[in-house]
């Protein structure tokens, strides 16, 4: 019996997993795995990974310093440690993020992608395997271009709400873009009540779909990965796109689901339908920011996001903060 994540994958879509608690995602076979602050946060609050909490504190306290020193580097061995794990599940790659703090700064970005990689480079994880997340900024996709351009530093441009961003990320030669589906029609839902966003009309997939086919129209070789997703019928409704980031939950309903999952977006019909114009930000801040400071929903959600993701950072700091000072 063929099941709807069976279809899925039959598309050309590539099941990516989000999520990570690795332990509950080998059941789905996912190519590659996404992990974000919250993620990691909700996964380290569970007592069957403690084990990978003492080697970041351990690794703190080799680092010596302050309290906050040492929680800096256990936090960016946690990342690693969760992430190596996560390939010996997985045959792919693994997602992991760079502090969100640092959306506004390039050096700096780049800098902690760097120390990412060496570090997993130092628990025998080469950098082929690592996509570094960098939140969509402005400074994010300047310093995505140089990483993957000097450095050989796959790069996932994540917190990407507006065509804008998409279209700077592909400028940059970035490897691939996450588009956050679920959160768009997050926004939508709030602040343009009324309508019924369902499959097609659903704001998050259109942006995707958008995004898809200008990338294909104009010869962008950047992966397209639907992600944040909060219903099977936004996943059903992008099949066929480059790839999509699921969570367990969702994973599971597809799993359970016999039902046909026709392909929806194909590259060659994509390359060929209406056309969709050119338009570049190279080299042109002013021009990028006054794109997104005009989309209003892609603005709110890309601040709120970076805002999230950074107060939960900080909440596992402060759970390692206090097992390095017990």
């Amino acid at each position: 019996m063929t099941t709807s994540l069976d279809a899925l994958k039959q598309t050309g879509t590539v099941v990516v997993s989000d999520s990570g608690d690795f332990q509950s995602i080998d059941v789905y076979k996912p190519q590659d795995a996404t992990t974000n602050p919250s993620l990691i946060l909700a996964a380290a609050n569970n007592a069957k990974y403690q084990s990978l909490i003492d080697a970041a504190v351990q690794a703190g306290k080799q680092k010596g310093g302050s309290i906050d020193d040492q929680a800096n580097a256990a936090l960016d061995r946690l990342l690693v440690e969760f992430g190596k794990e996560i390939l010996k599940i997985i045959p792919g790659r693994v997602s992991t993020e760079v502090d969100a703090r640092l959306s506004f700064d390039k050096e700096a970005t780049k800098k902690k992608a760097k120390e990412l990689i060496a570090l997993y480079e130092s628990v025998g994880v080469k950098k082929e395997r690592i996509l570094i997340k960098i939140a969509s900024t402005w400074e994010g996709i300047q310093a995505a271009r140089e990483l993957e351009r000097d450095d050989g530093i796959h790069t996932n441009l994540t917190l990407l709400f507006g065509f804008a961003q998409a279209v700077a990320a592909a400028e940059a030669g970035v490897t691939l873009i996450s588009p956050f589906v679920g959160r768009i029609l997050d926004w939508y839902k709030k602040n343009k009540p009324g309508k019924d966003y369902v499959g097609d009309e659903d704001p998050g997939v259109q942006s995707v779909k958008t995004i898809f086919n200008y990338y294909k129209q104009h010869g962008y070789k950047t992966i397209v990965m639907g992600a944040s997703f909060r219903n099977v019928g936004e996943i059903k409704a992008l099949a066929g796109v480059d790839f999509l980031t699921i969570s367990p939950k969702l994973l599971e309903e597809l799993k359970n689901d016999t039902s046909p999952v026709p392909k929806k977006l194909d590259s060659q019909s994509a390359a060929q339908g209406q056309p969709i114009p050119k338009v570049s930000y190279v080299d042109n801040e002013p021009e990028f920011r006054w794109a997104l400071a005009e989309d209003e929903m892609a603005t709110d959600k890309l601040h709120e996001g970076i805002r999230q993701f950074a107060k939960d950072g900080e909440t596992l700091k402060k759970l390692l903060r206090e097992k390095l000072s017990a």
